[in-house]
């Protein structure tokens, strides 16, 4: 079979996809068919005056114009529905209308006005320089057709309003689109404030449970292993004891993390002021529960006690909390003592014991040269006692006690607290346990 007479097959005919018709916002079409009544029924009484010669003198005369003429000023008005969509090919097609309607010898007074709504809106969406450029060429192309054929005079009429027209146009667009970007840069500004504010909120939510998380844990791991090896040793009197402070510290941990949880489900509601808040008032009580899971702690307390800022309250007592938690953690066989000095300016905040370290001896080295290549610590601990510190605008030395054992020591102003950035300005070298 020739195969060179076989008819060849078509091939199948694509559908070509029609542009889709942009709709233009209700507004817009609201406000262009308002314009556009406006202008025609003017144009209309332009053209069919009540005293013609009172406008047509010196050989003028008031020109015929059709119905049909306003359909060039029905043009001219209606596209401007569609300004914000496409507002370069809505000035030059409204523009086009009026110096069309122009050039036939019409009166153009009103119909100058659509036009120049077309520009401002067009200025208020490029910059001034495009804007610019388009009011002189609008201006350039309306003066000329109607001084090419002006029922009133060349110069006469509304050509000597028309720069003015334009203009005000010009400046009005400007303005608004001026104003456009104003609010948008405070929209955006008020959005990266929020944003900024949940990331603090954030961090100090997560330092609340740290703290609460680790002094509870490391006081009931602590008591538990006293309790399993007092059972074991058949002394049953003294691990009923430890027993008490595993429940005691996990009555109070339920309690402030139950705290921390409801500040999260209830933010837009009212603090419930009977609550305590964590701040030095509660000292005697943190020591207590030290005390309880066998670490003997001493506090002194020196100067005037006065009324603090929440922040630095909060802080002198997390720092304190997270001090004694490592001494709890890390010391083995020790003592803590906790010392608080109100200054005149400032609070001064000491924690120090008598511990060892870690009972590896390499594991302090091995610590150390982590601590030296990376400039931080392992846990966030630490890490989070130097961002308390900087938060209320004070400074925080951490590390080993010239006589040996662990050392704390902060200093918090009582003046308002520094603001965010001055956390990641603490960095100094830390010694890690």
């Amino acid at each position: 079979m020739d195969t060179a007479r076989q008819p060849r097959a078509r091939p199948a005919l694509r559908a070509r996809a029609l542009p889709a018709v942009e709709r233009p916002p209700l507004r817009d079409i609201a406000v262009a068919a308002v314009l556009t009544v406006v202008a025609v029924v003017a144009a209309y009484g332009e053209a069919h005056p009540t005293n013609p010669s009172k406008y047509f003198t010196g050989g003028h005369h008031l020109p015929d114009t059709p119905d049909a003429a306003f359909l060039l000023v029905i043009l001219a008005g209606a596209v401007l529905a569609w300004r914000h969509l496409r507002p370069r090919t809505v000035l030059v097609i409204s523009t086009a209308a009026v110096a069309v309607f122009s050039l036939l010898g019409y009166v153009n007074g009103v119909a100058l006005l659509l036009p120049a709504v077309a520009l401002g809106t067009l200025a208020s969406m490029v910059p001034i320089h495009r804007s610019a450029a388009w009011a002189v060429a609008v201006t350039v192309v309306l003066m000329g057709a109607t001084a090419a054929n002006n029922p009133l005079g060349a110069f006469s009429g509304g050509f000597v309003l028309i720069p003015a027209n334009f203009a005000v146009a010009l400046f009005v667009g400007i303005a608004i689109g001026n104003r456009r970007t104003y609010v948008a840069t405070e929209r955006e500004r008020a959005e990266r404030e929020a944003r900024r504010q949940v990331d603090e909120e954030r961090l100090r939510i997560a330092r609340e449970l740290h703290d609460v998380v680790a002094h509870t844990m490391a006081t009931i791991n602590v008591q538990a292993s006293a309790a399993s090896a007092l059972l074991r040793e058949q002394r049953p009197e003294e691990a009923a004891e430890s027993l008490s402070a595993i429940r005691a510290a996990s009555k109070d941990g339920l309690r402030e993390l139950r705290a921390i949880l409801n500040v999260l489900r209830h933010a837009d509601e009212p603090a419930d002021t009977t609550r305590p808040v964590p701040g030095l008032a509660r000292l005697d009580a943190l020591a207590e529960g030290v005390r309880a899971a066998g670490l003997p702690v001493t506090v002194t307390v020196t100067g005037t006690r006065r009324d603090l800022p929440a922040v630095t309250d909060l802080a002198a007592f997390r720092i304190i909390q997270e001090a004694l938690t490592n001494t709890i953690r890390h010391a083995g066989t020790a003592t803590a003592t906790v010392a608080v000095r109100y200054g005149t300016a400032d609070l001064g905040i000491e924690v120090t014991d008598t511990g060892r370290g870690p009972a590896a001896p390499g594991a302090m080295a091995a610590l150390a040269t982590q601590v030296a290549a990376t400039g931080n610590g392992a846990g966030h601990g630490l890490r989070g006692m130097r961002e308390r510190a900087a938060a209320a605008g004070g400074t925080i030395e951490i590390g080993r006690a010239p006589a040996g054992g662990f050392r704390v020591a902060a200093l918090l102003p009582f003046d308002a607290p520094a603001g965010p950035d001055a956390v990641a300005a603490n960095n100094e070298p830390e010694v890690l346990r």
